[in-house]
């Protein structure tokens, strides 16, 4: 089963910026398709994979800061070709 997870990775200390950046870099070398935006990252595949990828990086990112929030939403679908259509 194909799905789409969007992330928003948000350490909540000063140094920050080089959490995220290590975060993302960590997900682009899985294999998965990852794109990133200014507010999110997303990432699509299979759900086994997916979630296996994101539960060894999630834990990797939270061992390394002190606290932070991970928002994530999922998506029963490949959503990696949307485009709007108006």
């Amino acid at each position: 089963m194909k799905i789409s997870v969007e992330l928003t990775f948000s350490p909540l200390q000063d140094d920050f910026e080089q959490h995220i950046i290590n975060f993302i870099k960590n997900l682009r070398t899985s294999g998965l398709t990852v794109l990133e935006n200014p507010l999110s990252t997303q990432v699509y595949g299979e759900y086994d994979e997916v979630m296996q990828v994101l539960n060894a990086e999630i834990k990797i990112a939270f061992e390394l800061m002190d606290k932070g929030l991970l928002y994530m939403k999922i998506v029963k679908s490949d959503r990696s070709g949307y485009e709007p259509n108006f």
